[in-house]
């Protein structure tokens, strides 16, 4: 129970940023990509999240209060408090929204990392201390251990620049931004209050924000406002989308968030490739080409080693109140739906990257039938199959995502010689690795996993590490571009400094 009414305020939470913050960070960070944006006018711009934030958090606190099944206080006490805690702490948050775009912007990656490692070490932190010392307090701990987090990671964002601006780093650096004040939002002389351009881009990314944030979690609004599983099931479900989506926030978002600033200020928004100066546009697509190559390797080990491991993972995660249900066979599931994660997020961002306002809008109607069908398929596929149900209907909407998507890159780049969709196609060698150490590593859960104790247990685990060693010499031989590019490209961009 406690379980799905943390999924339901999360829910909440991700719901309130998402809305609030997306569209004004597609377009902005696509914005000053160019020379003829003000970063007063952004920053202006960006002020207007906390306001849009504000009336988001009333709206969906009267929902989450009035409107969803409210549970039993008995049980579940301190549910109010909680939501309203929850909607304070995406309120909060928009605080740093100016800071975090602009961090993105000159790429201080550093500054992300700490902020939020900070900000996560706090949340445990306080979490621990009031389980500790005030148990009976239930959601008020989950509920104040968030607006923590929040509020560090504000905190960590103000306090960086407020050093920076003050530094002669900045100066040297020529940071568009000289005083605190800048930060603030107020008029410079001569020039509009908004840069209009980015607010009408800005809208059209909103129209889509509310089809997208179906579409990324569309599987819990089915759950919260129709009840189709229980609280206990929910529970679960809840736990296996967050392992399972660990590989996708850690590893492919940053990628997805990275690229698209890098592809929004080496193309130019709505124009062909002939019309752009063709070293750019050489330079885009090989890197597009070695992103969809290095998503699509990491996603396929997750998928080939999935199957395996899926239950011994949840076993020792969770013993056997996760491993001894549906638990394993909902993580085996995911686990080829991360491969579809991965090859979507690296399309769209070159999409939106490059999209037009008008083909923005033109995409708008596309995510709605794609809205409509998943909420659709959500409900029919969870009341014949379960749980399964609902990461079988992402797996059908991330695949016609990415099928439009792949159209449009191929129609993108099909008057130039470039062909960067030649990254979804990986080695025969790496196939016959992967495939081999599939069926490995199945034969190996079977003989040695994982109800006759450790040590067979560890013979399993070292099975799987010898096929994951073989897997990797695989890329070593045949990916020589991809290994390339992630050691001169990737690693150094995560591994600069930028603080």
């Amino acid at each position: 129970m406690c379980v799905s009414i943390s999924c339901r305020l999360t829910l909440l939470y991700s719901t309130l940023v998402f809305l609030s913050r997306e569209a004004f960070r597609r377009a902005c960070l696509s914005g000053v990509s160019g020379t003829n944006h003000s970063w007063r006018q952004v920053i202006n711009l960006l002020w207007l999240t906390l306001p849009l934030g504000v009336l988001w958090a009333a709206l969906l606190a009267c929902v989450w209060l009035w409107l969803l099944e409210v549970p039993d206080p008995h049980t579940v006490p301190y549910y109010s408090p909680a939501v309203v805690l929850f909607a304070l702490s995406g309120v909060q948050e928009l605080l740093a929204e100016p800071l975090w775009v602009l961090a993105q912007a000159h790429m201080f990656v550093r500054l992300k990392v700490v902020a939020e490692s900070l900000a996560m070490i706090a949340k445990c932190s306080v979490t621990v201390v009031l389980v500790v010392f005030a148990g009976e307090w239930g959601l008020y701990i989950f509920s104040a251990a968030h607006l923590v987090y929040t509020g560090f990671l504000v905190l960590c964002y103000a306090v960086y620049f407020i050093r920076f601006l003050d530094s002669k780093e900045a100066a040297k650096e020529s940071f568009p931004l000289c005083r605190v004040r800048d930060l603030l939002p107020c008029r410079a002389d001569g020039e509009p209050l908004v840069d209009w351009t980015l607010a009408r881009l800005t809208w059209s990314f909103f129209k889509q924000s509310f089809l997208k944030q179906i579409l990324t979690e569309g599987e819990r609004y089915v759950m919260t406002f129709l009840n189709v599983l229980s609280f206990g099931d929910q529970g679960v479900y809840d736990i296996i989308n967050n392992l399972g989506s660990m590989v996708a926030r850690f590893i492919f978002l940053p990628i997805e968030e990275s690229f698209y600033i890098f592809f929004a200020k080496v193309l130019e928004r709505g124009r062909d490739v002939k019309s752009q100066k063709q070293e750019d546009v050489a330079i885009a697509a090989e890197v597009l080409e070695c992103l969809l190559k290095l998503v699509l390797v990491i996603g396929l080990i997750i998928t080939s080693f999935g199957y395996a491991y899926s239950h011994l993972a949840l076993d020792i995660y969770g013993g056997s109140l996760l491993s001894s249900g549906a638990g394993p066979n909902l993580l085996r599931c995911y686990s080829c739906y991360v491969l579809l994660l991965a090859v979507n997020g690296v399309t769209e961002c070159f999409v939106f990257a490059a999209m037009s306002q008008g083909e923005v809008d033109k995409y708008n109607l596309v995510m709605l039938a794609l809205s409509v069908s998943f909420l659709f398929l959500s409900y029919m596929l969870t009341w014949w199959a379960g749980a399964v149900g609902f990461i079988m209907a992402n797996c059908l909407n991330m695949g016609l995502r990415i099928v439009h998507s792949l159209f449009y890159i191929h129609h993108y780049f099909k008057s130039s010689q470039w062909k960067p969709l030649r990254g979804l196609l990986p080695s025969p060698l790496l196939l016959l690795a992967l495939g081999v150490s599939a069926v490995v590593t199945a034969l190996s859960e079977g003989m040695f996993c994982c109800d006759s104790g450790w040590l067979l247990r560890m013979v399993h685990i070292s099975v799987g590490a010898a096929c994951l060693l073989i897997v990797f010499v695989a890329v070593l031989l045949t990916e020589t571009r991809l290994v390339h590019f992630v050691r001169t490209q990737l690693l150094p961009q995560y591994t600069k400094k930028h603080t």
